[in-house]
């Protein structure tokens, strides 16, 4: 019979509580664990904010918006692994009127919309606006910080 030394039988110990804890909360519990690759959006601002996204598609560059995120929660844009380096945000503030934006010009409509192609926006009958872009590096996921504070809304994985 071998002998374990005592760190050996700390990650035993360790292991075993935890297999426990697992079977006794179920898997619900090891769902929770699975990390999930998304494009999301955290509003750490103390009103809602509208929220636009742009990416590459097989279709062309397209627009979807709006998303509605709450004050102090988050929001999934884009589900799943990211399959663009480059994707572009536009935001809104709807109780100050408060933008963040870039200098990508792309379409938006009034309500729900998804718009494919970026060109003659006023033509086709949308708004334009100016989207920041996010390099992603070809991460499978990205987060970007939406807040009142200049130099906070940089994203991350």
């Amino acid at each position: 019979m071998s002998k374990k030394s005592p760190k050996a039988t700390l990650r035993s110990l360790v292991s075993a509580s935890a297999l426990a804890a697992m079977v006794a909360f179920g898997v619900p519990l090891l769902a929770a664990t699975v990390a999930h690759a998304d494009f999301r959006v955290c509003n750490a601002t103390q009103n809602l904010v509208g929220v636009a996204i742009g990416y590459r598609a097989t279709e062309g560059w397209t627009t979807e918006g709006w998303w509605q995120v709450p004050a102090s929660t988050c929001a999934t844009l884009i589900e799943g692994e990211l399959q663009s380096r480059y994707y572009y945000l536009y935001a809104e503030d709807a109780a100050r009127g408060g933008r963040w934006t870039g200098n990508v010009n792309m379409c938006v409509a009034e309500n729900e919309f998804k718009v494919v192609g970026v060109n003659d926006c006023f033509a086709r009958g949308f708004q334009r606006m100016g989207f920041k872009e996010y390099d992603t590096g070809r991460q499978g996921s990205w987060m970007v910080q939406l807040s009142d504070t200049p130099g906070t809304q940089e994203g991350h994985n």
